[in-house]
């Protein structure tokens, strides 16, 4: 993703600035979704005027990309620590938990970030959905797992899986996640038995 910022802050006070102005484009996302968002929406929301935003952030395309960042940096510091995990069991279930939790945390938001990430990403290979097919195929063909006949496609079928049950989850309003971990997981490896049999 290129550079979101138009200025690098150089004070304590703009970085102060900077986090208010990303903050309140999450707030307005969630009361309002994408069609409300636009800066004189954030900046109001900020309290600050619409010049100070502009002076940080060429336009809404860069709030977005700064408020992707700050909320999928936790996914991806989770996405990375799975990845290193020995047993490929336990990688799955620590992707799993990670993606649960992310998405539930603030739903309505992690859903607008997933589809706006993917459009206003310059490099998919910086995508949140990109780290975790790095991380589900690097799992699956772990020693440990049996051989699966299109590991490809059992990543894709794992990730429709693991994303639809947690957005589906979402948008009925549930918050309980580890009850919803657990559903996720129980599919997910109910799955790779099937798949891995076939």
């Amino acid at each position: 993703m290129t550079s979101a910022l138009r200025k690098t802050p150089v004070q304590p006070r703009a970085h102060v600035t900077i986090e208010q102005i990303i903050e309140a484009a999450a707030q307005v996302i969630e009361e309002r979704g994408l069609l409300g968002y636009n800066t004189n929406a954030v900046a109001a929301r900020a309290g600050v005027s619409i010049g100070s935003l502009y002076q940080y952030f060429p336009g809404k395309d860069a709030i977005m990309l700064a408020l992707a960042r700050r909320e999928t940096k936790a996914l991806r510091s989770d996405i990375y620590d799975a990845r290193l995990d020995a047993g490929s069991r336990e990688a799955l279930i620590r992707l799993i938990d990670a993606a649960v939790r992310h998405q539930l945390r603030r739903p309505t938001l992690a859903r607008v970030i997933d589809l706006e990430e993917e459009r206003l990403a310059r490099d998919a290979d910086e995508t949140v959905a990109h780290a975790l097919r790095e991380a589900f195929d690097g799992a699956l063909r772990r020693p440990g797992m049996r051989r699966l006949a299109e590991t490809a496609l059992a990543v894709d079928d794992l990730i429709a899986i693991v994303t639809g049950m947690i957005d589906a989850a979402a948008m009925r309003g549930e918050r309980d996640a580890p009850a919803l971990a657990r559903r996720v997981r129980a599919a997910a490896f109910g799955y790779l038995d099937r798949a891995q049999t076939a």
